[in-house]
């Protein structure tokens, strides 16, 4: 027997998870499916979840302060360093 059970979910993250299982040949409903199947299948939820610890928020705010320029090209990187 199939039954209808509604979930709220933030419209731009159906929308992503809709595309992302679309190229995966599968649609929205299938998926959670799977994910259903698999937490049981486990006894657990299938993929780890955890809380980010205070280091490694301050290693991620450090690394957006260090991130390299993006070029289109090896002459855009030249003439930036002659600046």
């Amino acid at each position: 027997m199939i039954v209808s059970t509604n979930i709220n979910i933030d419209s731009e993250l159906k929308k992503s998870a809709q595309e992302l299982y679309s190229d995966l040949g599968l649609d929205l409903s299938t998926a959670v499916n799977l994910f259903l199947k698999q937490s049981l299948r486990e006894q657990k939820i299938p993929f780890e979840i955890k809380r980010e610890s205070e280091e490694e928020g301050f290693f991620d705010t450090l690394k957006s302060f260090t991130r390299k320029p993006e070029y289109s090209s090896f002459a855009e990187m030249v003439n930036s360093n002659t600046d």
